[in-house]
């Protein structure tokens, strides 16, 4: 190893067109643009089959990406491993499918459908709500109830009458005498349910409030709750405040004790925190009243670590050497940092979706607490201390493979705030010129990159309309290599984000697992 690398992550940074809603191009970034015009440097596919997902339709997001990152390789992710076990049946044949199917036959109960609702693939996919529905009732399930969360930031930002409609279409023509099929509850995943890494307990005590207990504001249906609070706040879907759906006054359907439960989000970062008040009968993060417990699944188990949950229904892939194993069989010291909101990020899924280390011996994970801010009000995240201690990290001499995490483009990005993106990509081209800073004064390779693209796109001109983008783009994202002793050529070809792992192996002298991608060097 000619000297140690430090890895950067620029989350959310992708190549964008040069145009008004570019908020990497409008920011002033000149740390990223000399790079750019000055080191080797390509743009790899974070998005699509390049990372698992079924089609190049597929945006791509930040654990899928950092699971590719990580391994080297690519597996079939989230949608496509779903959309497989649905195709083949084997969904419907685990021993879980069959036991909440029964409890609901032979006890006379409700069959819960919790999660988000939309196409984008991300963390969900109406299609396969829709199959679980169909089978539900195939196999004479009676009382069946979907609570919907509403995206608007894996697709269009205001999108989710399309997907109500398109649910309800379908919940007609399953009821008959003697069903009931219905949407019960729902509201924005930035409001309730789908917080995570622990950042805002609070939003998923007000989904449990929703989902569980029927409290909240009532309508006669989702389609006159969304569009009464849009015309009341303004709102973008992600946004919108919690509902519930009423008939005479009362709540469709709670989730009462006994009842069957699947939350059909495959994605595991915002399903952990939910699933853990419905699968734990030792619970302190909220008060759930009297809830004595459901029969409850995933539709992928989240965490596999921790168990969460105890029941899935999907088997998910299992990620054999990644990196980190590789590194660490080579007696390689690692540092991984970020702040709380991807924290995981460089951790669970860098090292093949599991928790904890693969030798406590040679490896340091660091997390900086993130704020409980909305994000546009604060861009910076946590960008300065982020880079104190990455900066403080490369001086110790300590480590041989550091890698980091600045999430401001994505979760900025989020937001459609374009002058907080443009800021907050401002951040982290401050932050990266001071990690370059530290290279040269202490003897490191810097590479630069990201996991997937979302500043790089924040508007979308459809039928000649223009409107703000909050979803991840299709677009490449860079990879830089920055030596000041050094000179390194990136071969010709087409990369994607698992050939990243293999670059740094070839940089360190050490030899790739015959599963991965081919090096760029």
């Amino acid at each position: 190893m000619r000297k140690p690398i430090v890895l950067v992550i620029m989350d959310g940074v992708g190549k964008g067109d040069g145009g008004a809603g570019d908020a990497v191009k409008l920011a002033n970034t000149p740390t990223l643009d000399k790079l750019l015009a000055t080191c080797p440097h390509t743009y790899l596919k974070a998005h699509g089959t390049a990372v698992g997902l079924p089609s190049d339709e597929d945006m791509g997001n930040s654990e899928v990406g950092h699971n590719a990152l990580g391994c080297g390789q690519v597996y079939s992710q989230g949608a496509k491993l779903v959309g497989e076990s649905i195709e083949n049946g084997s969904l419907f044949q685990s021993a879980t499918w069959k036991e909440l199917v029964a409890n609901c036959l032979e006890n006379d109960k409700a069959f819960h459908f919790l999660g988000l609702l939309s196409d984008g693939n991300v963390h969900s996919n109406i299609s396969h709500l829709i199959a679980l529905l169909k089978k539900a009732k195939e196999e004479g399930v009676k009382k069946v109830y979907c609570h919907i969360l509403l995206d608007g930031r894996d697709v269009p930002a205001t999108s989710a009458l399309e997907y109500v409609e398109q649910l309800e279409t379908v919940l007609a023509s399953l009821n008959e005498p003697g069903y009931d099929y219905a949407i019960a509850s729902g509201g924005g995943r930035m409001q309730i349910t789908m917080d995570r890494y622990e950042a805002n307990w609070g939003m998923v005590e007000a989904g449990w409030r929703t989902h569980v207990q029927g409290q909240g504001r009532q309508f006669p249906s989702a389609k006159e709750a969304i569009e009464t609070y849009r015309a009341e706040t303004g709102c973008i879907d992600q946004d919108l405040p919690a509902f519930v759906v009423a008939r005479d006054g009362a709540p469709v359907a709670k989730i009462v004790g006994g009842d069957s439960v699947v939350l059909f989000n495959f994605r595991g970062d915002r399903a952990q925190e939910i699933s853990l008040a419905f699968d734990r009968k030792e619970f302190s993060h909220f008060d759930r009243g009297d809830y004595t417990g459901v029969k409850f699944a995933g539709m992928l188990q989240y965490d596999g670590d921790l168990n969460i949950p105890e029941h899935y229904l999907v088997q998910p892939p299992v990620i054999q050497n990644t990196l980190t194993e590789v590194l660490c069989a080579a007696g390689v010291r690692e540092y991984a940092l970020s702040e709380t909101q991807k924290y995981g990020h460089v951790t669970y899924f860098w090292n093949g979706n599991r928790s904890g280390k693969i030798d406590e011996t040679l490896e340091v994970y660091e997390e900086i607490p993130s704020d409980v801010i909305p994000f546009e009000q604060a861009p910076a995240m946590k960008s300065v201390e982020i880079t104190d201690h990455m900066v403080e990290a490369m001086a110790s001499g300590k480590f041989d493979f550091l890698r980091c995490n600045f999430p401001n483009g994505d979760m900025v990005g989020h937001t459609g705030v374009l002058d907080a993106v443009v800021y907050a990509m401002e951040c982290v081209d401050r932050g990266l010129a001071r990690i370059l800073e530290a290279a040269d004064k202490y003897g490191y390779t810097v590479l630069v990159t990201a996991d997937h693209g979302n500043a790089d796109q924040m508007t979308e001109t459809k039928k000649g309309k223009t409107s703000v983008r909050t979803a991840h783009s299709l677009n490449a994202v860079p990879f830089i290599i920055y030596d000041k002793d050094e000179t390194y050529a990136i071969k010709d070809g087409k990369y994607g984000l698992a050939n990243v792992a293999p670059t740094v192996v070839k940089l360190m002298g050490l030899t790739a697992p015959d599963c991965w991608e081919e090096s760029m060097i």
